[in-house]
Parts: C-alpha cells; structure tokens; sequence
C-alpha cells in the first residue's frame, strides 16, 4: 500500500492526505449509492401507489444528496469552518451572479416545507394552469390544462415553472382543503315556457350528476375543509332563477368532481336537451333582432292617417 501510495505521488502529483481525502470520497459515495438503491427497493416492494412510491424516491434523493454534500465538506474542507470562510468570501458575488437560482432553491424550501401543493395537485400559477407532475430544486413542472382547450382539460404541453414564482405570483390549489369543485350550468327558455316544470326537471337533472357526499365520505370532508375554515352548508345542487331581457335563466349549481367537470356539463347538456325538447310547453329563448323596411314604416303611416280620418268622420 506505501509503495502505491509512493507512485501515485511520484506520477501523478498527489499527496498523501489528497490520496486519503479522494478513497474516503469514493467510498462515503459508494455507500450512500448502496444506502439509496437499498431503501428504494424495500419502498417498491411495500408502496403499491405510483404518487407515494415517487414522492419516496424524491425524499430519498434529497437526503442522500444532503448527506454527501456534508460528509464531502468535511473531508475535503476540514469540517465547517473552512467551509464557511470559503462561503463567506464569496457569499456577495454569489448573490449577485447566482440570483434567480437562490431564489429557485428557497421557493423549492419552501414548497417542501410549508406544501402549498404537492405532486397530484391541480394549481394556477400566474397564467398557468395544470396538473403538478414533479418538484425540483430550481422548477415545478406542470401538465399544462386549459389555454385553447375549454373546461381546463390537458393540451398536451408540459410547463416548466421556476420555482421563484411562489414568492411572486399568486397561486391557486384546487385540491386544498375541499378536493371538488362548484360547476354552473345555465339554461334560458322563454317567459311564455312553463317554468316551473323546466325548473324541477333541471333540479332532478342536477342530482342525478352531483357528487354524493352523503354518509361517512361527506363527514370525512366536511372535517378536512372544517380544518382549513371552509364550511359549506349543503352540499346539495340547486336551480338558482334569474329574469333576463330575453327570457328566464335557470342556473343549477352542482358538485363535481375535479377532473369530471367537462363529462358532468356534457351529460346535464344531453338530458336538458332530450327532457326540454319533449316537452311541448317548454321553448328554449335565444337573443333575436327585428328590422323593419322603409315601405313598411310608410304603410304604417298611412294606415294611422287613415284610421284618425275615420274618427274625426265619425265626431
């Protein structure tokens, strides 16, 4: 071993301690290589669910990466406090130069830490919108929803967002607290319809397609919303009526499903569309426009002298 160590030096110009330094490196990554690839599998092995199985597999990475940061710091750096004399001379120039990418690694800080979201959720950030598929040190990445699609249903685009954008934009959770949301769907007929009947066929339309929250699911809800001071006091649809200038809106308002809302509006459409056109005194009111010819506002003139003539005839 003392000659090894005695060529290596002679060839290759490395001290003794810098020999030491670099197996000591190689083996404390080894074994940390061993310790991750150990720990993943016995998680394979027992997490049958693909979301926690990842979020496993981030966790691990993080605190492998941790781990090998510190051992190397002290082997290469004597401990802490060369390290920190290094970090602190360059601390300014750091700052400057490496800005957006601090502020990246504190905002994944602080998602790790505070979870305004988590892998699985569905957020609005600034003027993005998607499912949250992965979150990194310096960005989250989103399946983009919405843009030119309607109902907020996925484009095909993956968004990658800096992670800086936390501290910026405003961000919206649609899973948080209340996984589900209030969809509206709103239908007009005329003010000649019968519109009480079109109101009781909505409402039954409405529960037929409302997410049943009844029971032990719906007190498991209600407590997880209670927690983050949101209370609803039915959870139940309703048909809302309001008078327009050309006919009578019928707005139901049901619950749905985060992912169901475009299937659940298609399907209230069908049944309002098959159960309103059956019935004969039921008439859907959509905006029309009049006009009249010049001859026609001439005959009309006409006709009103002639009427005031016949009065005056008749005095």
């Amino acid at each position: 071993m003392r000659k090894i160590e005695y060529w290596i030096e002679q060839n290759l110009d490395l001290s003794a301690a810098t020999q030491e330094s670099i197996a000591m490196s190689l083996i404390a990554l080894l074994v940390l290589w061993i310790v991750s690839r150990v720990l993943l599998r016995l998680a394979s092995r027992k997490q049958t669910d693909s979301r926690k199985l990842y979020q496993w597999k981030k966790t691990t990475n993080y605190v492998v990466t941790g781990l090998g940061i510190i051992i190397l710091a002290n082997i290469w750096f004597d401990g802490f406090k060369s390290i920190t004399t290094f970090l602190g001379i360059f601390s300014v120039g750091l700052v400057v130069v490496l800005r957006d990418p601090i502020l990246n690694m504190m905002g994944w800080v602080f998602l790790i830490w505070k979870r305004p979201f988590k892998v699985g959720d569905r957020i609005k950030v600034g003027p993005y919108t998607g499912d949250v598929i992965d979150i990194a040190f310096f960005q989250f990445t989103l399946n983009e929803l919405g843009e030119w699609v309607d109902s907020e249903q996925a484009t095909g685009r993956v968004v990658h967002v800096p992670n800086s954008q936390v501290f910026t934009q405003g961000l919206v959770n649609y899973n948080y607290g209340f996984p589900f949301l209030w969809h509206e769907v709103q239908v007009r007929v005329t003010f000649e319809s019968n519109w009480q009947k079109a109101r009781a066929i909505l409402q039954e339309i409405g529960n037929r397609y409302t997410e049943k929250l009844a029971g032990e699911v719906g007190q498991r809800v209600r407590r997880e919303a209670q927690q983050h001071l949101i209370f609803y006091r039915s959870f139940e649809p309703r048909v809302f009526i309001k008078v327009q200038e050309n006919g009578i809106q019928l707005t139901v308002r049901y619950l749905c499903n985060l992912n169901g809302r475009r299937e659940s509006e298609n399907k209230i459409w069908e049944d309002v569309l098959t159960e309103f056109l059956a019935s004969a005194d039921i008439r859907f009111a959509y905006p029309t426009t009049r006009f009249y010819s010049a001859a026609e506002g001439q005959e009309s003139e006409s006709e009103m002298q002639r009427i005031v003539s016949m009065r005056k005839g008749l005095e």
